[in-house]
């Protein structure tokens, strides 16, 4: 369990390679088998890469598992973490927004118009960064959705509240004026201040709100569920930060994969060619949900590239009540964290440390969830927004791929728990559209 009170948190956090399981995790698993205790951030932590394990957990219990300061962070009467019932609600509410149905008639047109726009900008100043673009198209596509047309100054300091949060959210609970807790929790207020004030000032003065509002209190008005302002805000903050906070990251991840594989890259730009010609021929614009569906390659990279950054627990929750699974008793009231080390096993993927696409060769494309396969967690908090952030990532690609582009090769991909890209994730971008035909592996 390690030491007192601290137990074995800095060992835990040591920044590792994303790309590969903490060596935290495997000498664990060396010492003492798929599933072992521990401590970290003053709490009692069950490690499991058993899969079995792994899955009925999920299916037998839905409370999150997070440190007292992630708790605080998002607030204790959180209706995602609050009960069974009003995580249900909240599940419900998400996916008319972020449904495929949802994608096809709001977002898409959004995120492709502003990744057109964010990467001509990109093109004509010589570069960008990857993390940081995404997250400003996210944010702004959001906000817009959420929020409706707002003063500038408002919109500028919304921009800012969401992109500025501390990093590293897995810490001790205390909060002491300067340390990580206290900016986190004073960022949190600040935003959700803003939230609220844009909000009542909005409904005063009988300015619309943006479609997400709508659909909050369009669906509870006239039914028997009521969801206060307060509970409201406090849903969107929660959607945000965590949509900032994971897409943006992965997607830089999944470009750096992309520049280190020279033939990956090929085959990205000439598909990527095809529709962009395609749309020419038929004097389109926009992309359309059939064309994001017909980026077949792309779907295989991204797939990839979340099995092989999912080098974090997968499942987190608290145990409900013990549990027996096979030889394990599982106590009730610790948390418990599912690493999804399957997607390292040799037997399920050959190479498994290797970034290959092609292994998702006429695979199901669509699949969020398998005993082989678990990027977006499992059970009733298996992730809601996975084909959001999919579409995100292919559209992003989509516009990155119309230029010759090229990552910086002091780029470097860590973990400490949230992805870290110490030197950036910067790339330089020209407006020559011509495939290199000359790619190798």
């Amino acid at each position: 369990m390690g030491f007192p009170i601290i137990g074995e948190t800095l060992e835990f956090m040591k920044p590792h390679d994303a790309f590969q399981l903490p060596t935290f995790l495997t000498k664990k698993i060396l010492r003492h088998g798929p599933v072992f205790r521990t401590s970290l951030f003053g709490a009692r932590v069950i490690i499991s890469t058993d899969i079995g394990l792994n899955m009925e957990i999920a299916k037998t219990n839905h409370v999150p598992g997070a440190p007292k300061s992630l708790a605080r962070f998002f607030g204790e009467n959180n209706l995602f973490v609050k009960s069974k019932e009003s995580h249900k609600h909240v599940r419900n509410l998400t996916s008319q927004f972020l449904g495929s149905q949802g994608l096809r008639l709001r977002m898409i047109q959004d995120i492709d118009s502003l990744a057109r726009t964010h990467m001509e900008l990109g093109a004509k100043n010589g570069g960008l960064d990857i993390k940081e673009t995404s997250s400003k198209i996210l944010i702004e596509c959001l906000a817009k959705k959420v929020m409706g047309d707002m003063e500038p100054h408002a919109a500028k300091e919304l921009t800012q509240c969401w992109g500025g949060f501390p990093r590293g959210w897995f810490r001790f609970s205390w909060s002491i004026p300067g340390n990580g807790v206290y900016r986190m929790l004073k960022a949190r207020n600040q935003m959700m201040n803003l939230l609220k004030e844009t909000v009542l000032k909005k409904r005063a003065s009988g300015e619309e709100l943006g479609e997400f509002f709508k659909i909050i209190f369009g669906e509870t008005e006239g039914g028997s569920k009521k969801m206060s302002i307060e509970n409201a805000i406090e849903y969107i903050f929660t959607f945000f930060v965590i949509a900032n906070e994971t897409t943006p990251g992965v997607l830089a991840a999944t470009v750096k994969l992309i520049n280190d594989k020279p033939r990956v890259k090929q085959e990205l730009q000439r598909e990527h060619k095809r529709i962009f010609q395609d749309k020419t021929e038929k004097d389109e614009a926009d992309l359309t949900w059939e064309d994001y569906k017909s980026m077949t390659f792309t779907q295989m990279v991204i797939n990839e590239s979340l099995r092989i950054t999912s080098t974090v627990p997968t499942m987190l929750r608290i145990v409900e009540h013990e549990t027996h699974v096979g030889d394990y008793t599982i106590p009730a009231g610790w948390i418990f964290m599912g690493f999804p080390s399957v997607h390292f096993n040799p037997e399920k993927y050959e190479d498994p440390l290797a970034f290959n696409p092609w292994r998702w060769e006429g695979k199901d494309l669509g699949v969020i969830l398998s005993r082989t396969y678990m990027p977006f967690g499992a059970g009733s908090r298996l992730c809601l927004g996975a084909e959001f952030a999919k579409m995100q990532m292919a559209i992003f690609i989509h516009h990155l791929c119309r230029y010759t582009w090229s990552m910086k090769t002091e780029t470097k991909v860590l973990r400490r728990f949230i992805l870290m890209f110490p030197r950036g994730s910067d790339v330089q971008i020209s407006e020559d559209t011509e495939v290199d035909n000359s790619a190798v592996y």
